[in-house]
């Protein structure tokens, strides 16, 4: 996970500096966003259900070398000097497709591996380490870009290195996959069609109390709480008046404050009222966003980011990991699926916050984000009663969509 974790991460940075110095625009950043996010809506789906129906292993290990190839592709056309915002829109379309089709069953093997006993902390040190790459991935990349460009702001031969060096981390990420013994088959042969499958997968969610109520909880920070991520450049560019390597530095902070929260659950994976938790981090996340959206200096940026990282990551984990819970091995690669489909919905945020931000300052966009997650958060608790009752969550609750009524009252 290290390889593609690291090479998302620098390829963040690189693409959203050379993206804002190209168009100046905080709205063709969030087009980008977009075009990587869209396909989660369209072939999740397709994702889970493979993750269902075939070995796990080649799906995890093919995907990475595609993307490594793309990234090559994209260094040659930068290094050419005839980059333009629909080369990034194009590569940000296959990665976000490549990820629609892989992350199901990256996710729904974890457990297999491990046991469900473990999976709070397994899902935890997953976490941990795509949030390492977090804090060294960003600022690699910025200072590679700093470094490379000798302070020509113009440059563009920094980021083709970037693209460089992803297209390996990529390439090492799919090798590694495909030498692990374990394969992933399915627990049972399918005798239904794809599309029955599919269906089965939806009508899980809707009639669960407990899983829908889960992934509509972690639909809002999507929505609302990701802007800090797609705003960045333009924060760091307009408020800051800062380069390359202060945004990694960012990037940088909000990895540290991930990685300590990720350690922190794995070390909590008896907490108790894990449902109140989960809306305490939804708030939380929300007020940083906010507060984050009210600096105007470095140092106390660096500090609301670190914060907003800390609350992200311990709420995403926890999130997923029960999640997990609730379903059966056969099923877990669709419900997954549907957990990422609902991530896709992102636009339905950030183009909002997007047109704010371009029109009334980035300031404004994001504050207006950071309010809306706490305050739909707060909202929520007194509706997803099922949700909010879950206390440590580890014995699956759910073997059956039928059994979902039993399984709300099981909850605690």
């Amino acid at each position: 996970m290290l390889g593609s974790a690291f090479a998302m991460n620098m390829q963040q940075v690189a693409q959203g500096w050379l993206v804002y110095e190209m168009t100046s625009s905080p709205l063709q950043l969030t087009w980008v966003t977009l075009s990587f996010m869209l396909p989660q809506v369209v072939f999740s789906l397709i994702g889970g259900v493979l993750a269902d129906r075939v070995p796990k292993k080649p799906v995890i290990g093919i995907s990475p070398l595609i993307n490594g190839i793309a990234s090559l592709y994209l260094a040659m056309v930068i290094f050419s000097g005839h980059v333009t915002f629909w080369h990034f829109m194009a590569i940000g379309f296959l990665n976000g497709t490549i990820m629609a089709l892989s992350i199901p069953a990256r996710t729904a093997l974890i457990p297999e591996i491990v046991g469900e006993r473990l999976i709070f902390n397994a899902m935890a040190f997953n976490t941990a380490a795509w949030n390492l790459s977090r804090i060294l991935g960003p600022a690699l990349a910025g200072f590679m870009i700093a470094m490379i460009a000798g302070g020509d702001t113009t440059s563009t031969y920094g980021v083709g290195w970037v693209y460089i060096i992803l297209s390996v981390l990529y390439g090492f990420s799919g090798v590694s996959v495909l030498l692990i013994k374990h394969n992933g088959r399915p627990s049972e042969k399918s005798t239904s069609s794809p599309l029955q499958d599919t269906v089965e997968g939806l009508r899980y969610v809707v009639q669960s109390n407990i899983v829908g109520g889960l992934i509509l909880l972690s639909i809002l920070p999507f929505l609302f709480g990701l802007s800090i991520m797609t705003l960045l450049p333009a924060f760091n560019t307009d408020i800051l008046l800062a380069g390359p390597d202060t945004l990694g530095l960012l990037m940088t902070g909000m990895g540290i404050g991930a990685i300590a929260g990720s350690l922190v659950l794995a070390k909590l994976s008896s907490l108790r009222h894990k449902g109140l938790w989960l809306f305490a981090t939804n708030t939380l996340w929300g007020v940083g966003v906010l507060v984050f959206g009210l600096t105007s200096a470095f140092e106390a940026a660096f500090v609301a980011i670190c914060f907003v990282g800390f609350v992200s990551a311990i709420n995403m984990s926890m999130n997923r990991s029960l999640v997990q819970l609730q379903v059966s091995q056969r099923m877990r690669g669709r419900v997954m699926s549907i957990d990422l489909m609902s991530h896709g919905l992102m636009p339905l945020g950030v183009l909002p916050v997007g047109f704010v931000a371009e029109h009334y300052g980035v300031h404004a966009g994001l504050m207006m984000s950071g309010a809306i997650l706490a305050l739909l958060s707060l909202a929520l608790l007194g509706k997803l009663r099922a949700v909010r009752q879950i206390d440590t969550g580890y014995q699956p609750l759910e073997a059956d969509p039928s059994e979902s009524s039993r399984a709300d009252a099981r909850a605690a």
